[in-house]
C-alpha cells in the first residue's frame, strides 16, 4: 500500500492540466525504472536496469539488438562463423571514443577479455565459460575462439553486459555519446552527430536528443501520465498494478512476448522439501490461471522450466501431474502435506518465501500464500536475501538455450543434477549437447527443482509519438530505435 499511497501523493503533485500529446519536435524523454543509470562493466557485477540501458547507448558491443530483438551490426560491422560454431570472426568498423581517439582491435579484445575473465562477475559468466580466447588478427579483424560449437552466442553479444568499455578512462563508441543537459538527466546524442559537429559543440537539434533517467516505477509513471516524458521501461510483474491505480490509457501500456523464468526455485532441501514428491506437491497447489488473471487476464501461465524447445533433443518435460484437473491435484498435495505430518509429529511445515517488494509481488504473495495455506503448510514472505524454502525467479533468457533455463532455475541443487546439468556444457558435438538439455530437463522436472509459473511479465509505456518502438521477444529496447530516425 505504501507505493499506491505515494503514487497518489505524486499524481496530485505533478497533476497537468495537458492533454494533449507531446510535440514531436522536443526531446524524446525516458525513464527507466530503477536507480541512477551509469557506464560501468558487467565485471564488477550485475547492472542494475537504467545502467544497463545507459551502457547500451553510449558503449555498444560487437553488435546489437535492434527495435524488433533481432541482431544487427555495432562495433564489429560484419561476421562470420566458423569450424562448426567454434569460431566467430569479427570485422571491427572505423570508430572513435567519446574523445575521439581511434579504436584499436586490441582495446576490443581486452574489454572483452576482462568480462569474460577469472575475476569478472559479470551473471553471463555460466554461458561465457565456452569462450577460450579472444585475440587480434589483424588491426581490423578479431576473433572468439570457442572450447565448443556455439553457433547461437550472437544474443550473448547483444547483450549490453558484453558492452565494449575502454580501460581507465571508461568510454564507449557509441550509438550515442553523453552531453551536457538537464540536471537529474542524462542527455544523449547520437555519435554521429558529434562527430560531425565536434565534440566540444554538438549540433542543436533536440530532435535528435534523448533523455534518459531512472528513477522509482511510481515516478516514471506519474511523469509519464503528467506527459513530462514519452516512454517507460524496465515495468515487471511489480509494479503493474500501479498502471491501474494511475489510470494509464490502455494504448499506452506494452507488453512483451518475453521468454524466460517466473517461478519458484527450491532453495532449501530440508524438512518436507527434503523429498521430490513433497516438492512436487508444491508445484500442483498453485493455482497458475488464478495467478496471471490477478494482473493481465492475457498473461499466460506455464508448467514447463522450458519456453519451448530450443536447442534440447525433445520438448519441454511435461509434468506428470498436468492432466489432472486443479481440485484433484490440490487434494494430491494435501495428501502428501498430512503423510508428512502423521510421520514427523515435531516437524515444521513452515515455508519462507523470498520475494520482491513491489505491490505485484505483495498480490502474487498473497495468491501463492493462500494456496500453500490450502494443503496445510504454513507460508511465510522474506526478503529476496534472506534465508528462505523458496526464492521467486523473474528473469529474461538472454539467448535461446535450454542450459540457461537449467542453471538459472536449478538453485541449491545436489550434485548428481549438477553434474547432468554441466554434462550440457561439456559436450563436444550439437547434438550431444541437444541430448545432454533433453535429459537434464526431464530430471530437473522430476526432483522438483524448480515451480514453474509463467513466463516473466515485461511492460513499457509508450507515447504515440514513438512510432518506431516495437515489443519484442528479448524485452530490451534501444534507444536508436524509437523513431523513424535512427543513430
Amino acid at each position: 500500500m505504501r507505493h499506491l499511497r505515494l503514487l497518489t501523493a505524486a499524481l496530485i503533485a505533478l497533476a497537468t492540466p495537458g492533454c494533449e500529446r507531446r510535440p514531436d519536435d522536443l526531446a524524446v524523454t525516458v525513464s527507466v525504472i530503477g536507480g541512477n543509470p551509469g557506464l560501468r562493466s558487467s565485471a564488477e557485477g550485475r547492472l542494475p536496469e537504467p545502467s544497463r540501458v545507459y551502457t547500451a547507448a553510449i558503449a555498444q558491443g560487437l553488435v546489437r539488438y535492434d527495435g524488433a530483438g533481432g541482431v544487427v551490426p555495432g562495433l564489429a560491422e560484419r561476421w562470420i562463423v566458423t569450424d562448426g560454431g567454434r569460431s566467430y570472426i569479427f570485422r571491427l568498423r572505423p570508430a572513435q571514443w567519446a574523445d575521439a581517439s581511434p579504436v584499436t582491435a586490441k582495446q576490443v579484445v581486452d574489454s572483452l577479455t576482462r568480462t569474460i575473465g577469472p575475476r569478472s562477475r559479470t551473471p553471463l559468466e555460466p554461458f561465457l565459460a565456452v569462450i577460450d580466447e579472444v585475440v587480434e588478427m589483424t588491426p581490423q579483424v578479431i576473433e572468439v575462439r570457442l572450447k565448443r560449437p556455439r553457433p547461437d552466442l550472437l544474443k550473448l553479444f547483444a547483450q549490453p553486459e558484453l558492452a565494449i568499455v575502454r580501460a581507465g578512462d571508461p568510454s564507449g563508441t557509441g550509438p550515442f555519446r553523453t552531453v551536457p543537459g538537464r540536471p537529474g538527466w542524462r542527455a544523449l546524442r547520437p555519435a554521429d552527430d558529434m562527430a560531425e559537429a565536434g565534440a566540444e559543440e554538438p549540433a542543436a537539434d533536440e530532435n535528435e536528443t534523448v533523455l534518459l533517467r531512472g528513477e522509482r516505477a511510481a515516478s516514471a509513471i506519474v511523469r509519464f501520465v503528467a506527459r513530462q516524458s514519452d516512454l517507460v521501461l524496465g515495468g515487471s510483474f511489480r509494479d503493474l498494478p500501479l498502471l491501474t491505480h494511475a489510470q494509464v490509457p490502455p494504448a499506452n501500456i506494452r507488453i512483451d512476448p518475453a521468454a524466460g523464468l517466473f517461478g519458484l526455485a527450491i532453495v532449501s532441501r530440508e524438512g518436507f522439501l527434503a523429498t521430490a514428491e513433497n516438492r512436487r506437491a508444491i508445484a500442483m497447489a498453485i493455482d497458475r490461471p488464478a495467478l496471471t488473471a490477478l494482473f493481465r487476464p492475457d498473461w499466460q501461465p506455464v508448467e514447463t522450466l522450458l519456453s519451448g524447445r530450443l536447442d534440447s533433443a525433445a520438448e519441454p518435460t511435461i509434468p506428470q501431474w498436468q492432466a489432472l484437473p486443479f481440485a484433484e491435484r490440490q487434494a494430491l498435495a494435501r495428501s502428501r502435506v498430512d503423510a508428512w505430518r502423521a510421520d514427523h509429529r515435531d516437524g515444521s511445515l513452515a515455508i519462507r518465501i523470498a520475494m520482491p517488494d513491489g505491490p505485484g509481488a505483495t498480490l502474487a504473495w498473497g495468491r501463492i500464500a493462500r494456496d500453500l495455506r490450502d494443503i496445510g503448510l504454513q507460508p511465510y514472505r522474506v526478503g529476496m536475501r534472506a534465508p528462505a524454502e523458496l526464492r521467486l525467479i523473474d528473469e529474461v533468457a538472454p539467448y535461446d538455450s535450454g542450459r540457461w533455463y537449467l542453471v538459472t532455475a536449478c538453485r541449491s541443487c545436489p550434485d548428481d543434477l549438477t553434474t547432468l546439468i554441466d554434462a550440457a556444457r561439456d559436450a563436444e558435438t550439437l547434438p550431444e549437447r541437444s541430448a545432454r538439455i533433453a535429459a537434464a530437463d526431464l530430471a530437473v522436472s522430476e526432483d522438483g527443482a524448480y515451480i514453474p509459473i509463467a513466463q516473466p511479465l515485461r511492460w513499457s509505456l509508450v507515447a504515440v509519438r514513438l512510432q518506431a518502438w516495437q515489443e519484442n521477444g528479448p524485452a530490451w529496447h534501444p534507444l536508436t530505435h524509437l523513431r523513424s530516425a535512427q543513430p
